[in-house]
C-alpha cells in the first residue's frame, strides 16, 4: 500500500492500469485530451503488481482497473471519472495539473 500511496502523492494524476485494459487506455486518452499527461503505472508489468492490486481494493477501488488518483486522492475507476467529466467537475479537479 505504501508504494501506491507514494506514487499517488508524487504525481498529480495517476492511473494504475493493466496493459491489456481498453478502459484504462480510454481514461488515459481522456485526460490527455483534457490537457493532462497522467502518470500511468501498469501493474501487470510490476513485480509487486498483485500486492498493489490488493492495496487498491483495500483503499476502496470497486472496479479494479483503472484506479485513478488526482492530487493524491482516490477518485475511482472509469465510472467515477466519466461521471465527474459529464457533470463538469473533472476539469476543476485536474486544473492544477493541466499542461500550460
Amino acid at each position: 500500500m505504501d508504494k501506491v500511496q507514494r506514487m499517488a502523492r508524487e504525481h498529480g494524476v495517476v492511473i494504475f492500469s493493466k496493459s491489456t485494459c481498453c478502459l484504462c487506455y480510454a481514461v488515459s486518452i481522456l485526460f490527455q485530451d483534457l490537457g493532462v499527461i497522467p502518470y500511468v503505472h501498469e501493474i501487470d508489468h510490476d513485480p509487486e503488481g498483485k500486492e498493489m492490486e490488493k492495496a487498491l481494493m483495500r483503499m476502496g477501488c470497486n472496479a479494479m482497473m483503472p484506479a485513478v488518483f488526482i492530487g493524491g486522492q482516490l477518485v475511482g475507476s472509469t465510472n467515477e471519472v466519466m461521471s465527474l467529466h459529464l457533470k463538469g467537475s473533472l476539469i476543476q479537479l485536474i486544473k492544477p495539473y493541466m499542461a500550460v
